[in-house]
């Protein structure tokens, strides 16, 4: 029996997923990291990538033959010529200097995706500013950096973790205004990594790590994802027209079109979606977006057993017309890109049924006008929703939401980014085989 092992890096922990070649669970793994301090984030990443490894029991582990990673976009690093890091990592949430937007700004087309404070170009533009820079060689992601420790290649990425570098994953390769900008203008000698399809075999599980954690030989190292694709991979979403949301403390909107969708003044970008098995394909895209509303909204104003008792009260069948813009600050992203948004959570009824009502239809409501946006701009029509994230266990918000939306509500095979590296790693494996054959 062939196993796989994916592996998803979050921002307090990581987990692990071991599945068969049916797509089953054989064995699942947790770490959580010890210290999340700037400087010890490295030795934390470290440490629980081999716990994750050594946790797999031998019968298991001795038949795995492909392993990946993914981790959470735009979180970078630099390293030297033999991969060690040179600076504590900028996580994905850190935010540059809006002067370093306005460098991006001169060179890059408009509403493109690493015009943004928190991508992954900006980060390297601001990486570029600082005194250790010189010692650079290498600008990595999270996941790229984790995948060198188990097959020793320095410099390999995944089109998913590229993308808000500013990699064209539409023509395959960087565009020459990027490289030019970097080389010529800014003069920044750091390599930019190889970058793969997500999936693709990168090579053998480096020997000592093998022999170390009693993993076979012959183990393929997989390029990885992002942490959010992950989870997609996990829904069994998988036709175009069909969508992920998850509700989460934000509310996250994936929906797999036949056409590429992009635009930063709603937010809107497209990862490309991997094909396996598939020739001559055309390639799918998965368009979306992220708000700030959601979960966290709810979680301020009530407990989780409140939340599951008024819910029970509701009748989803009835529209609330309480009309709010659930947000716990100002600012929101997507469907309306605006840092200067205020929460409109007023007014509020004594009853906190009608409260809550108002709420979850408010959200809603949001996520509704989030795929309209996408239809809009040109995605594909939207025929059906997978939901993940802790909100998708609240059956009152489903009707309500499947009443707003207009189409049917579905639940994901799994909700686990760790399950969907696992498939991905499948896949790939698979793939290389039917080439090579």
């Amino acid at each position: 029996m062939n196993y796989y092992l994916g592996i998803d890096f979050g921002t307090s922990g990581a987990r692990s997923a071991v599945i068969d070649s049916e797509g089953v669970i054989k064995s699942q793994g947790r770490y959580l990291f010890e210290d999340l301090k700037d400087n010890n984030l490295i030795n934390s990443w470290e440490k629980g990538l081999w716990a994750l490894l050594g946790g797999v029991s031998g019968e298991i582990k001795r038949q795995i033959k492909g392993i990946a990673i993914n981790g959470t976009s735009s979180t970078v690093m630099l390293c030297d010529s033999i991969g060690k890091p040179i600076d504590s990592p900028l996580l994905y949430n850190y935010v540059c200097d809006a002067k370093v937007v306005e460098q991006i700004q001169q060179i890059a087309p408009p509403n493109h995706i690493v015009l943004s404070a928190t991508s992954s170009l900006a980060k390297l533009v601001w990486m570029s500013q600082q005194a250790y820079f010189s010692e650079a060689e290498y600008f990595l992601h999270q996941a790229d950096w984790l995948g060198f420790l188990m097959h020793g290649k320095l410099g390999i990425s995944d089109y998913h973790n590229a993308l808000k570098l500013g990699y064209d994953v539409e023509t395959l390769k960087y565009p020459d205004w990027l490289l030019q900008w970097l080389q010529e203008k800014l003069q920044i000698p750091v390599k930019l990594p190889q970058v793969l399809a997500p999936g693709t075999v990168v090579g053998k599980l480096k020997m000592d790590v093998a022999a170390k954690f009693d993993f076979p030989q012959d183990c393929l190292i997989s390029a990885g994802t992002t942490d959010s694709i992950a989870a997609f991979f996990a829904s069994g979403a998988n036709k175009p027209g069909e969508a992920v949301t998850s509700l989460g403390s934000t509310l996250v909107l994936k929906l797999l079109s036949s056409t590429r969708v992009e635009d930063s003044r709603y937010g809107i970008y497209s990862h490309r979606f991997p094909s396996f098995n598939q020739e001559n394909q055309e390639a799918l895209w998965l368009a979306g977006g992220a708000s700030n509303t959601g979960g966290a909204v709810l979680k301020k104003f009530f407990t989780n057993s409140e939340l599951e008792n008024l819910s029970h009260q509701i009748d989803p069948k009835q529209t609330s017309e309480l009309d709010y813009y659930p947000l716990t600050q100002v600012g929101d992203r997507f469907p309306i890109n605006d840092p200067n948004l205020e929460p409109r959570l007023e007014p509020r009824p004594d009853n906190d049924v009608e409260f809550l009502h108002g709420l979850l239809e408010s959200i809603a409501r949001i996520e509704a006008q989030g795929y309209q946006l996408l239809q809009k701009l040109g995605a594909d029509s939207l025929t059906r929703v997978y939901t993940a994230g802790g909100g998708a266990k609240n059956h009152t918000w489903e009707a309500i939401r499947e009443r707003c939306l207009g189409v049917n509500i579905a639940h994901s095979n799994n909700t686990d980014a760790a399950y969907g590296t696992a498939l991905l790693v499948m896949k790939g494996n698979r793939e290389m085989r039917r080439i090579g054959d």
